[in-house]
């Protein structure tokens, strides 16, 4: 590579087209340049392409000079000095973003766009300054004009730098806030777009999207998440907005593609957004059921067509599924439980249908709460992980499912595995949550037969059914149970001491406090929760 590095830089014109050529052809897959590294060898090879760029008339040498900056801005290395305003200036021109000059050649166009792309991706300070330099300005003007006779690749990549320029300089969302409603019409453009192609096709359902449409909805979804981070929900016209980007999320959620792995990233991004949304709005994600023929029994609920919810729920499921390791639970999965959280507060049909799929009537009750693959069981699993955000969501999701009734809670979870949320909220004594009068009494579930059985037997902090089995101090004389009960006090009393444990018991608040000595647990324990009935299943 040396050789054709020297000869660029040396030759500084078109004759140097085969060198620059091989350059580009042998480095398309590197990602750093150590040989650089000599001298000022990095700067007079930025400054050879510029040269070149911007004095050729061949169309095929300025493309591979805008290929061969994209391949070099992959390296963060001195970036900020390398791209002078000369060259962002040239990168403008030859992608069409100069207002009043007439749209270039579209490769060309694409690859000084890839190029910005890179450079703005590695290098914060050129984000800033596209913001102030007329860059971001163009891009937004441009993507509002919507040219219908502009390429689409070259609109991928205008939705492309928009989305990192206001991911990197988060001071510009504000002013975007009217961008909302023209990013819903591209959206709703995309779907109207796949509609008509597909409409008379017998194969294929009503919608149905390709790769590129696809990619194009995730742009769209990512720079609307960016600008919708803050939403003033006093702002009427901003919330009419939010209402209307649920309905068209909700018909994203109902679309198919030829790839599996396009419709998770599209369903991923859609799942992102909707956690920005407000909880209210969440009612535009069900449609009345006009003619039950033509939706599923089971997608039918309280006269709704609920089969955006249960896609997000098969969404979760595939996370699931794919057992990530403990240090992505939270990337991976804090998302989507926070959209359904969101669903369950914000309204009470959605939180119904979670209930019944999550939570429904207990038939096995001989295994633990966190074994098995339904959604309860792998939900019941993060109620100990170590990820402390998603622990806490999930928490706070089956709580809400359980409508906040502690006892209901130990039914479906077992108090091992509620009792952090318990400790968090001042229940692990039991005792009512303050939001449990929040919901209706109205909807119940009546016990299982299987429950009924074996409720006798169930032991509250597992959450399952166990086998009476003798007690340990069965064949002991009073004298050896007070000998036995005797040694543990002490031993907890010298752990005490030496400070390798600190013991707590519930206090009155309903939260954990530290003790004194081993004989202050003896107090207090009538108030102990799992003396308490945790039978009750009414809803």
């Amino acid at each position: 590579m040396m050789k054709e590095i020297d000869d660029i830089i040396a030759t500084q014109g078109d004759k140097c087209s085969d060198s620059l050529k091989k350059f580009v052809k042998n480095e398309s897959q590197s990602f750093s340049f150590p040989e650089l590294d000599k001298g000022n060898k990095r700067k007079d090879l930025w400054g050879a392409l510029y040269h070149i760029a911007k004095t050729t008339q061949v169309k095929e040498h300025l493309k591979n000079c805008l290929i061969a900056i994209r391949i070099l801005s992959r390296e963060k290395q001195e970036l900020s000095g390398l791209v002078t305003e000369e060259w962002l200036s040239l990168i403008k021109e030859t992608s069409g973003l100069d207002q009043g000059q007439q749209m270039p050649d579209t490769a060309i166009a694409t690859e000084a766009q890839k190029s910005l792309c890179n450079i703005v991706f590695n290098c914060q300070s050129i984000a800033n300054r596209c913001c102030q330099n007329g860059i971001l300005q163009s891009i937004k003007e441009r993507i509002k004009k919507d040219d219908p006779n502009l390429p689409q690749e070259v609109k991928f990549f205008d939705m492309k730098l928009f989305f990192l320029l206001t991911a990197l300089c988060p001071s510009e969302r504000k002013e975007l806030e009217e961008f909302q409603y023209i990013l819903v019409k591209i959206l709703e453009g995309i779907l109207k777009d796949a509609a008509e192609t597909h409409m008379h096709s017998d194969k294929l359902p009503t919608v149905f999207l390709s790769n590129d449409q696809i990619d194009m909805a995730c742009e769209v979804l990512k720079t609307l998440f960016n600008i919708t981070v803050h939403i003033d929900e006093n702002n009427p016209e901003l919330m009419a907005n939010c209402y209307t980007l649920v309905e068209v999320l909700r018909n994203y959620l109902l679309i198919s593609s030829t790839s599996l792995e396009k419709t998770w990233m599209l369903r991923n991004n859609i799942v992102n957004l909707l956690t920005n949304m407000p909880n209210e709005t969440y009612e535009s994600l069900l449609i009345k059921v006009e003619d039950e023929s033509k939706v599923p029994k089971t997608l039918q609920f309280e006269g709704y067509n609920m089969t955006a919810i249960y896609e997000i729920l098969m969404f979760l499921k595939a996370k699931f599924n794919d057992e990530p390791k403990v240090s992505s639970q939270h990337e991976v999965l804090s998302p989507v439980v926070s959209v359904l959280l969101k669903g369950a507060n914000g309204n009470r049909s959605i939180r119904k249908f979670l209930r019944h799929h999550i939570l429904p009537p207990l038939k096995d009750v001989h295994t633990r709460p966190e074994q098995g693959d339904k959604l309860r069981n792998h939900l019941c699993r993060l109620l100990t992980t170590p990820i402390t955000q998603l622990r806490d969501l999930v928490a706070e999701l089956l709580f809400v499912l359980c409508k906040k009734n502690v006892s209901r809670m130990i039914k479906y979870s077992g108090y091992g595995n509620a009792a952090g949320l318990f400790a968090q909220r001042g229940l692990l004594a039991g005792g009512r949550d303050e939001g449990e009068a929040d919901f209706t009494s109205s909807d119940s579930d009546s016990e299982t037969e299987e429950y009924a059985e074996y409720k006798h037997g169930i032991n509250p902090v597992v959450g399952c059914y166990q086998e009476p089995h003798p007690s340990v101090a069965d064949g002991m004389t009073d004298e050896q149970k007070e000998y036995e009960a005797m040694k543990l006090v002490n031993l907890m009393d010298s752990l005490l001491k030496t400070g390798t444990i600190k013991p707590c018991r519930i206090g009155k608040d309903g939260k954990p406090e530290a003790i004194e000595h081993v004989m202050q647990l003896q107090e207090r324990m009538e108030n102990c929760p799992l003396r308490k009935n945790a039978d009750s299943d009414s809803d």
